[in-house]
């Protein structure tokens, strides 16, 4: 019986395209250059399997006409980036890969959360380019973490991780949103406390930081009327998706000093930034490094060899979405 014939659309970890190549007959993205959707869309046409990442865009027109694949192996817990329903209509199973990130994400914004905060970002810049003077008392006033609220939007696992973090790690209130109520005993192992709404988190934090999905239900979620609702002075960390920040709404808001800084790792349009949010010193880019351990991405792709593996069995893949 012939092998599945699965193509990804990036280049992975050497070690797990190794098992891949063992066990189908794969195609893999030597230029690691982005697909297009037209490509990707061929794709579905020609094999079995696609094996996309959350950068790659999946709208409902790659999934027209006769498809092939049976089951997307998306390396990535977020997957906005497809169009699930049409998927589903065409009979696709969807995969992602829970868990497995959640530390190293939670890693990530604790650093934009110290940078920011630190002007840790600033600081290398001036040094690299020559121009610090030497140490006195006025030089580059930052703010302190320890003691002051942090507030959580989403309180999954990269949410918890994070709030432990910052908690037990800094000494920091705690405050969260999320949609569903969380067992308040729940809540108190990570020291945190639920809020009723998005702006009560907002109005007591000192550091706001994202951790919810992405995609149409939380589409420019922080937007302009959300930035005045935050503490002036206060900072945002996003790790979770750029489409959760209206960018031109965060420009203004930094311009205007509505709030004090941000910390980002995702964009709207990666990877295109905005030229205003690079040239501003109190923000700190970092591109989309979330997950970007070896551990993390061998464990993501891991996941997606045992996911499609169990397809192809005829048995439930453990991280089935759709």
């Amino acid at each position: 019986m012939s092998r599945p014939k699965i193509l990804l659309t990036r280049r992975w970890p050497s070690a797990v395209e190794a098992v891949l190549a063992e066990r189908f007959d794969a195609t893999f993205n030597t230029d690691d250059l982005p697909m297009s959707p037209d490509a990707i869309a061929e794709a579905l046409r020609t094999h079995d399997a696609v094996l996309p990442t959350v950068s790659d865009k999946l709208p409902a027109s790659v999934f027209e006409g006769e498809i092939r694949a049976k089951v997307l192996g998306n390396f990535g817990v977020g997957y906005n980036h497809i169009d699930i329903a049409a998927a589903k209509a065409k009979g696709i199973a969807v995969t992602n890969t829970p868990g497995v990130l959640t530390d190293c994400t939670a890693d990530i914004a604790m650093l934009l959360l110290l940078s920011v905060a630190r002007r840790g970002g600033e600081g290398e810049r001036q040094i690299r380019a020559g121009e610090w003077k030497g140490w006195c008392p006025t030089h580059m006033i930052g703010s302190k973490v320890t003691g002051k609220t942090v507030g959580i939007i989403g309180f999954g696992r990269i949410g918890k991780a994070f709030a432990q973090r910052c908690h037990f790690g800094f000494g920091m209130d705690v405050v969260f949103y999320n949609r569903s109520t969380v067992d308040a005993a729940e809540a108190a192992r990570y020291g945190a406390r639920q809020l009723a709404t998005v702006e009560e988190v907002l109005a007591a934090s000192d550091f706001v930081s994202l951790h919810c999905p992405g995609g149409v239900e939380n589409r420019h979620l922080m937007n302009a009327s959300r930035f005045a609702a935050m503490k002036p002075g206060a900072y945002l960390i996003n790790t979770a998706r750029g489409d959760v920040v209206d960018e031109a709404a965060l420009i203004a808001a930094l311009e205007k000093g509505v709030i004090r800084g941000a910390g980002l790792d995702v964009y709207e349009a990666e990877p295109q930034v905005p030229e205003k949010l690079r040239a501003m010193e109190n923000v700190v880019l970092l591109p989309h490094l979330g997950s970007a351990t070896e551990e993390t991405r061998n464990a993501m792709g891991m996941k997606v060899v045992d996911n499609i593996t169990a397809f192809f069995e005829g048995r439930e893949p453990p991280d089935r979405v759709a």
